[in-house]
């Protein structure tokens, strides 16, 4: 959530944002709104004043029938008043929630057709395998019985692939850890506040991705960032303790809504995978730092795996709400010629903090927002998917890329 202050001194940058995301949010009348509720308010705490002068005078012996009527006259415009002001802060609150982050002046303007190439790693294969042909041919997932106890995109993974997406939560924990993340576990479930204050949108959405548990204030997660962004709502951490990075693992709920024309085949899009999730608090002055290092860490994972990426920034039109700049990595898949993502990392600035009221204590004592930022680390159902159509040999075997070897036995290939 945006500062209504911040918003009332950058309404062109604001306004310029909330376009480029392409989100429908008029600020004038949110500013407009904020007007009457300053104003209503003043007259409230007037109200409330006078009222407590009276009640302090009515202690001082027998009350006159003039201070007496006072009082029922302030208690009667209070009773007017408070719950205008309650109504106009709800209306407020509301239109506040959906104004996006504003995004940084290196983002690229338009759609996802106007994402950025900014860098290319690797030699393009010009020949692969369907990983989904592959992997039942091998009776290592199993989509129908998936779809039986559960539903569509619900499977299992069997035996070669469920030990290969083992070896790579431990390849991809090992290279987090090297880099000073703390590995933590993570509630599957979040409340509401929580998944609103990451910037999801709530239960009423139509585009809601979220699976909702019924008569409780709780949503299945559909990533680790959500838990880990909740971890220290309403808590001011000290200067000195930060930076402060997550890498969190956990199951991943989605419905997938609004991913019609969308690649789904196989693990590439399902309802439930599990992933690897950067997360970092840290000073806004080091966030930018920050977001390279997510990214370049994820560059290393894909490397010492040896899939060829490019990596793009994405357009204001192809970000999310909470993020002011993100990058997407993405392989080159020789089945399908073409990119397709696998990773991501987002820097939120202080758009999540502020919803959740996650502060930072300064050494001279001031008390601030602080930024948050993930990314992915590996993307579990993804990976296996990327490591299929890289590695499947002619002769039906799969070859284990080296640095997975050591977490299976040593077995080169299955």
């Amino acid at each position: 959530m945006l500062d209504i202050n911040f918003i009332r001194q950058n309404q062109d940058l604001v306004k310029h944002s909330t376009s480029a995301k392409g989100y429908d949010v008029d600020i004038d009348e949110l500013l407009q709104l904020d007007d009457k509720r300053r104003e209503l308010l003043q007259e409230v705490e007037d109200l409330r004043r006078k009222r407590n002068e009276i009640t302090a005078k009515m202690k001082n012996g027998k009350p006159s029938p003039e201070l007496i009527d006072a009082g029922k006259e302030l208690k009667s415009e209070l009773a007017k008043k408070e719950p205008k002001l309650n109504e106009i802060e709800t209306q407020l609150d509301n239109l506040l929630k959906r104004v996006p982050n504003i995004i940084f002046d290196d983002v690229p303007l338009g759609g996802e057709e106007n994402n950025l190439e900014i860098k290319v790693w690797g030699e393009k294969k010009t020949n692969g395998v369907d990983h989904l042909n592959y992997a039942i041919s091998r009776d290592w997932v199993d989509f129908e019985r998936g779809a039986k106890v559960a539903g569509a995109k619900f499977y299992y993974l069997k035996d070669g692939l469920a030990l290969l997406e083992n070896a790579l939560l431990q390849f991809g924990l090992k290279k987090v850890l090297e880099h000073g993340f703390h590995y933590v576990t993570v509630p599957d479930m979040v409340s509401s506040k929580v998944l609103e204050g990451c910037g999801f949108n709530p239960r009423s959405s139509k585009q809601s991705d979220e699976y909702f548990i019924e008569g409780e204030d709780l949503a299945m997660i559909a990533t680790a960032e959500m838990p880990l962004t909740g971890y220290y709502m309403d808590e001011i951490i000290d200067e000195k303790d930060l930076p402060i990075c997550f890498a969190g693992y956990s199951a991943c709920f989605r419905k997938e809504a609004g991913t019609y024309g969308k690649h789904t085949r196989g693990l590439f899009r399902v309802h439930q995978f599990n992933k690897l999730e950067m997360y970092a608090f840290c000073l806004p002055e080091k966030s930018r730092e920050m977001h390279e290092k997510i990214l370049s860490i994820e560059e290393e994972i894909l490397q010492e795996l040896e899939i060829p990426y490019h990596i793009v920034s994405n357009a204001a039109g192809d970000l999310g709400a909470p993020a002011a700049k993100k990058y997407d990595i993405e392989y080159w898949s020789p089945v399908d010629q073409k990119y397709r993502e696998i990773t991501s990392c987002s820097n939120c600035t202080d758009f999540q903090a502020r919803s959740l009221n996650i502060r930072v204590r300064r050494k001279d004592g001031t008390i601030e927002v602080l930024h948050t930022l993930n990314g992915t680390a590996i993307p579990l159902a993804r990976a296996l998917v990327v490591i299929i159509e890289n590695y499947a040999e002619k002769d039906g075997k799969l070859k284990v890329p080296t640095v997975l070897q050591p977490y299976l036995n040593g077995v080169t290939e299955l």
